[in-house]
């Protein structure tokens, strides 16, 4: 799945408040295997780095383009 394929209505329900939040990223492999990375992670051991899809809450949340 490409960055362009992760955003709009299918991203949103696959993956959740992750398609819409600032603190999302998009990992890619050399496999072409694609997992959501939450940068809120790195400093707040409450976040997990690669949490499980679809996320419908989180506390963290802040809206934002996300799969940057």
């Amino acid at each position: 799945m490409s960055t362009a394929d992760t955003r709009g209505t299918d991203a949103e329900r696959l993956v959740g408040l992750c398609a819409r939040c600032r603190h999302a990223r998009v990992q890619t492999t050399a496999r072409a295997s694609t997992f959501w990375r939450c940068t809120r992670a790195e400093t707040d051991p409450r976040f997990a780095r690669y949490p499980v899809l679809p996320v419908r809450v989180c506390p963290g949340f802040e809206a934002g383009s996300g799969s940057r």
